[in-house]
């Protein structure tokens, strides 16, 4: 067991290796761990406790029931690639060739490991924003490229222009952007990614763009892909799953659309991961892309809904509160409240009041900019729980 060996690097490059050479469980593990112990409300981990349109659960049982078992095809059901093709034209009048510029994935964190892995290697630079969902770190180790950051800090939570033309050299290869961003909850301002992409231009940089969250925008606002801005198709991946859209983030379906060649790549490296996945889930998946937008509305208002009680109760606790412009998560810095170290924090919060949620530190390297004592909270829960969360918050201010 080597430290270059590419499963160290991985490790390593999320923060998850002891001195010794231990490789440590996540701190997402942990604190599931801490709130199953104490009956502390989980408002850590960002899945949903609700299911999914009855549609598209009832679609996947019937793809079971009739003997859709086995190997789908390589890029995907013919009928999901046309779904996520046609989407892409109707929500943002993006054309798509579905046979050619849709590969369906094993989830966006596959997609994700697949694109990188296909583009990005020793030698090359791979940017990301900081702090960064954490199995970007991972991907970037086992690739063997190196991680570049842009830090962005709260409480807006967008970058410094000079940063970005810092960060994007023409050692870079890839640009792997967020937005709406986990873990922060914000959304790009569109000039920076004009800047950004205009930077990859410069440099022949890849874009790689995930939008698992493209259906999470709140306070009326559009989502606008990267892929939409000036100069940005040629070169950009687009990455979304059905996870956070639909409620099934144990189904694993996510996707990648883009240029026919960046795509190929993707499935180069694809094909000898995960081979294929989800054939029972697929055709259901295509189901719930041809809603209405009337339920995509719906299911972004009951999230915004539940963002807004959230941060009542966090504000009423004592935090200082990011506003949470997309996605499940949400900022909470306990500076005003005294109590220091995110990590630690969070662990006795876990106990006392019994309230889960994560140290923003755990989405950053141990050396980087991300603040020590905030904290990050899913709001993707059913009222009752938030109800609950927000009571025992409030006790901090007895």
């Amino acid at each position: 067991m080597t430290a270059d060996a590419p499963w160290m690097r991985a490790a390593r490059s999320a923060g998850l290796v002891d001195l010794d050479g231990t490789v440590r469980p996540t701190i997402f593990a942990e604190m599931s761990a801490l709130a199953a112990e104490h009956g502390s409300v989980n408002l850590g981990q960002g899945f949903p406790d609700d299911d999914g349109p009855i549609e598209v659960l009832d679609a996947a049982v019937d793809a079971i029931r009739s003997g859709q078992n086995q190997y789908p095809p390589g890029r995907g059901t013919a009928r999901l690639r046309t779904a996520i093709a046609e989407h892409q034209q109707r929500w943002y009048d993006i054309d798509v060739d579905a046979h050619r510029e849709v590969l369906v994935t094993a989830g966006a964190t596959e997609a994700i490991a697949a694109s990188l892995l296909a583009l990005a290697g020793p030698g090359d630079d791979v940017v990301t924003l900081e702090p960064y969902y954490d199995s970007y770190a991972a991907i970037i180790g086992l690739s063997g490229a190196r991680h570049v950051t842009i830090a962005v800090h709260g409480p807006d939570f967008q970058p410094d222009p000079a940063a970005i033309d810092a960060a994007i050299t023409d050692r870079t290869r890839v640009v792997l952007l967020n937005s709406p961003h986990n873990p922060t909850g914000s959304v790009l301002a569109a000039e920076h990614i004009d800047r950004i992409v205009a930077a990859a231009q410069r440099h022949d940089a890849v874009i790689v763009s995930d939008e698992v969250y493209e259906h999470l925008v709140f306070d009326g606002q559009p989502h606008v892909p990267v892929a939409s801005h000036p100069g940005a198709a040629s070169r950009t991946l687009t990455i979304s799953s059905a996870a956070k859209t639909f409620n099934v983030t144990g189904w694993k379906i996510g996707w990648i659309t883009g240029p026919a060649d960046l795509v190929e790549a993707s499935l180069a490296v694809k094909q000898f991961l995960t081979y294929v996945n989800g054939s029972p889930f697929q055709d259901a998946v295509a189901i719930g892309l041809e809603l209405s937008r009337e339920r995509f509305e719906a299911h972004t208002a009951t999230l915004q809904r539940r963002r807004d009680l959230l941060a009542a109760g966090l504000t009423d606790a004592g935090f200082a509160v990011s506003h949470a412009a997309g996605s499940y998560f949400i900022v909470a810095e306990g500076d005003p409240l005294g109590l220091g170290d995110g990590a630690a924090t969070a662990r006795a919060l876990a106990v006392d009041p019994g309230v889960v949620g994560i140290p923003l530190r755990a989405f950053g390297r141990a050396d980087g900019a991300v603040s020590r004592t905030a904290l990050r909270f899913a709001f993707c829960k059913p009222d009752e729980v938030l109800l609950e969360g927000v009571r025992r918050l409030r006790s901090l201010q007895a």
